[in-house]
């Protein structure tokens, strides 16, 4: 068992790149597993290890001149069975997360409005008309799971947000809005943006969904909750308050599962039953079939012993083998796709859910 760290924190940091090695040094030294990017702005971390590890970094933070008073690194910490990054990660980023504009440390505590979790879950669940709950992460993550009332942001990327501020605008002005994001890093840096455009009626929860989902297990959160790590998501709930809202892509089932087509072009995060992606041979579509088997742009999977990154490369080398390794593997997947029909003709490559 090991314990999942997820921090950040907006700091003005005069040489990130020094920061950077130093990072690197230390967490090489106590031997974590991590995916941590810093920048002028800021940091943001995901870190696994036994306690004895979790501490050592703990303390190493604590005695830096950026990283004291880390906001919620505990109340958002969580346990994991493995470690979630196969690649350690400690790398310079010049934004936290992209809205095409840095900001100061400074400009975000001026900014920023936040709810506590308690005021929060208390507005929610009045229901009332005069309340917006905008979830302002990526669509295909509200298809996994999301608040109760919640409604989509409308983008694929954080980056598009800065393009529907006058929609907000014109379709809000008159509530009070709720908005929210995995660990509220999206929301914080959002506020510096709303402010300088006039919109002061936008109100971010504090600490994110995971601080909110780590105190209470109280229905309100249905489905599950996108994570940018191994695990790709988590349930929230027990048996008795979670809800799964996503439904497979091939079945129309409902599914709390989460995973990606394995042609390489496509790559789409497809909500889907974790049964049905294996008969389908974890394609998302025809279309991707047919092109996974005429270029072999295919992701190798445990599950299937073909190692088509190897076989491209012997093609590469000696291109006068193409033909007979396409045919084999046309054969292969062939067999493997006999009697199985796709839901969908084309790539179900993300896309807006929700037109503002």
């Amino acid at each position: 068992m090991y314990q999942l760290l997820t921090f950040y924190k907006f700091v003005d940091i005069s040489d990130p790149h020094e920061e950077v090695a130093r990072h690197k040094q230390f967490l090489t030294d106590i031997g974590v597993k991590w995916r941590i990017y810093i920048g002028e702005e800021w940091i943001s971390a995901t870190v696994t290890g036994n306690q004895g590890q979790i501490q050592a970094y703990k303390w190493y933070l604590a005695q830096s001149q950026y990283f004291q008073n880390i906001p919620d690194i505990d109340a958002k910490a969580t346990f994991v069975e493995e470690h979630q990054f196969e690649k350690m990660i400690v790398k310079y980023r010049p934004e936290i997360v992209a809205l095409g504009a840095k900001v100061t440390a400074q400009q975000v505590q001026t900014a920023d409005r936040q709810l506590s979790i308690d005021e929060f879950k208390r507005i929610i669940e009045e229901q009332d008309d005069e309340r917006a709950i905008l979830d302002m992460r990526n669509d295909y993550e509200w298809q996994l799971g999301h608040f109760k009332w919640a409604i989509p942001a409308g983008t694929v990327n954080f980056r598009e947000v800065p393009d529907l501020l006058e929609k907000y605008k014109e379709k809000l002005q008159d509530k009070k809005v709720l908005m929210y994001c995995t660990w509220g890093i999206r929301c914080e840096k959002l506020s510096v943006l709303l402010k300088d455009n006039g919109l002061d009626n936008f109100y971010g929860l504090d600490g994110g969904v995971v601080k909110y989902t780590n105190t209470y297990n109280d229905g309100n959160w249905l489905g599950n909750l996108y994570t940018f790590d191994g695990r790709v998501s988590c349930q929230i709930g027990d048996e008795t308050t979670h809800t799964p809202v996503a439904t497979c892509i091939h079945s129309w089932v409902p599914t709390s599962h989460c995973d990606n087509c394995r042609y390489s072009p496509c790559n789409a995060r497809i909500m889907v039953d974790p049964k049905e992606h294996r008969k389908h041979f974890w394609f998302c579509s025809e279309e991707c079939v047919e092109k996974a088997k005429n270029d072999l742009l295919i992701k190798n999977i445990d599950r299937d012993p073909i190692d088509y990154k190897s076989l491209r490369g012997i093609i590469k080398q000696d291109p006068t083998q193409k033909q007979a390794i396409v045919t084999k593997i046309n054969s292969y997947i062939d067999k493997k796709l006999l009697h199985r029909t796709f839901t969908h003709a084309t790539s179900q490559k993300e896309k807006v859910l929700y037109e503002w």
